[in-house]
């Protein structure tokens, strides 16, 4: 039997010693400024965005039947009817288990959905903010209401019934990021910047003023807020005058009495 004998080792001697060539990684690639604006964070400052979420139900008047006796909508806006969109990502409606898809998901504005039904319930919203917002998440509720509240006379297809919820996000020490894209959006309320604080500036955009529903949305503007608080104000000193001219009657009457009634 012949066996193969073991091979001669090589010599490697004058083989060039190979050299791991370094991994250049790319300086301020796109990636890493984002992430450092994402971490750099504005002390002291809190940006505010008005929303109001609600419903419109119109009755259906001769066209109803007993499973579908309103068309309604439900929706999340800005506080004067201004496009979410630069802070919200997505919104997230939970219809009644009766409805089919009942989790519906809106992922543009406006952020909305009609349906036909003949009860009232409870709709669970769910607003998803963008990245550089901090990917945060609100979960609201609303009560979905078909009746007006007062029951007088018969229902009425030209007026429907509205109920809306005002509210604000806060967003606590924001990104830089996130600060300078929203700073000169209608949607937003940011304060006076910091001392020193120089942000590049934005197109002031995202009105949808012109919504089919919009004349029927309610006014939360501070405007309208402050002739309220002017007209309760006047309300409350025309009382005071009226009081005041009271107790004055009432001193000067027993000022007069007879003393001798006294005894």
């Amino acid at each position: 039997m012949t066996q193969t004998p073991p091979s001669a080792p090589k010599d490697d001697s004058n083989r060039p010693e190979a050299t791991a060539s370094p991994i250049n990684k790319p300086e301020n690639s796109p990636e890493e400024r984002e992430n450092k604006n994402l971490s750099r964070r504005v002390k002291d400052v809190e940006i505010s965005v008005p929303i109001v979420y609600g419903t419109i139900a119109f009755w259906l008047g001769r066209k109803a039947t007993e499973s579908q006796s309103h068309r309604w909508t439900v929706y999340v806006r800005g506080g004067t009817n201004e496009d979410l969109s630069v802070v919200v990502k997505r919104v997230v409606f939970q219809l009644h288990p009766s409805f089919n898809n009942p989790i519906r998901v809106v992922d543009s504005p406006p952020f909305e959905l009609s349906e036909c039904g003949w009860g009232e319930f409870e709709i669970a919203i769910s607003l998803y903010f963008h990245s550089d917002a901090g990917d945060r998440k609100l979960d609201v509720f609303h009560h979905l209401k078909l009746y007006p509240l007062e029951q007088n006379g018969p229902q009425s297809t030209k007026k429907p019934v509205v109920m809306e919820t005002y509210d604000e996000v806060v967003f606590p020490d924001p990104s830089e990021q996130f600060l300078a894209r929203v700073q000169n959006h209608p949607a937003v309320v940011v304060p006076r910047l910091p001392a020193g604080l120089e942000l590049p500036s934005s197109e002031r955009r995202g009105s949808m003023k012109d919504h089919p529903l919009g004349h029927w949305f309610m006014n939360f503007s501070e405007a309208d807020e402050l002739l309220k608080l002017a007209a309760a104000r006047q309300q409350v000193q025309a009382h005071i005058v009226k009081l005041r001219r009271q107790m004055s009657m009432v001193e000067g009457s027993s000022g007069t009495a007879d003393p001798a009634s006294a005894f």
